[in-house]
């Protein structure tokens, strides 16, 4: 063996023994027959929900106010994430908090109840396509914040979130993403202490095909529900839970 070909096979050797471990590890995480989280993972939980403005954010919020959770005693903890310019989530979220979960006084916002976060989007409207890499990243790098409790927030008892619950916008993939990478390196222990559990809830509106979100994050969220039975098992391998109109 001359020397070209021992290197090419030392450093073929050495690619295996990094490359394996990170799969492995990987796969723990994404597995299918990982377990499937709970919406209400237990007492004094932390959900983080991500609004995607305009039909997204209508169906999020029309969801969630169906939904029978105890928001004051389980869910004692709630983000809300909001793209960059987009106020009248924001104000929907306040008016949620009030309305639905505060029983008509407003709960204080910034006191470990509840928070909107703002960060960028991940594409604008006729943003141009060469630059949406960029605009992603500076997306995933504030959504990295967002996740990672801050020395004040873990002064205050304030954890990573046990449930990141998503309905399809662009933001809201890159912020899933960003979790499992998070989960992957286990920072601050978020993967081995269960936390940042993703569901992702297909659009009403999409009857016969997966959106693009959809399909992205099929492989990679720990449920995928369906509105449409068509969908059924569509999505990821086989996954995609038809749990009939959430909206």
């Amino acid at each position: 063996m001359n020397l070209h070909a021992a290197i090419l096979a030392l450093s073929t050797t050495l690619l295996l023994l990094l490359l394996l471990p990170a799969l492995y590890r990987l796969h723990t995480i994404l597995s299918p027959t990982r377990p499937k989280p709970r919406l209400v993972p237990g007492e004094n939980a932390h959900i983080l929900i991500v609004l995607g403005s305009g039909g997204h954010t209508a169906e999020m919020l029309s969801m969630l106010s169906r939904a029978e959770l105890d928001w004051k005693n389980k869910l004692s903890r709630r983000t809300w994430v909001v793209g960059e310019g987009d106020g009248i989530s924001a104000e929907r979220a306040g008016g949620f908090e009030r309305e639905v979960i505060g029983g008509g006084e407003a709960d204080e916002e910034g006191e470990g109840r509840w928070s909107v976060q703002t960060v960028p989007r991940a594409r604008k409207i006729h943003q141009r396509v060469w630059t949406a890499p960029w605009s992603c990243v500076r997306c995933a790098w504030v959504c990295w914040g967002v996740l990672l409790p801050s020395e004040e927030e873990e002064r205050e008892s304030a954890d990573f979130p046990d449930i990141i619950l998503v309905n399809g916008p662009a933001t809201a993939t890159i912020l899933v993403f960003v979790s499992v990478l998070m989960r992957f390196l286990d920072a601050g222990g978020c993967h081995s202490r269960g936390k940042m559990r993703t569901v992702y809830v297909e659009s009403w509106a999409r009857v016969k095909r997966v959106s693009l979100s959809g399909r992205l994050l099929g492989w990679v969220v720990d449920r995928f529900l369906v509105q449409w039975e068509s969908l059924e098992g569509r999505v990821g391998g086989g996954r995609g839970e038809f749990v009939g109109v959430l909206v």
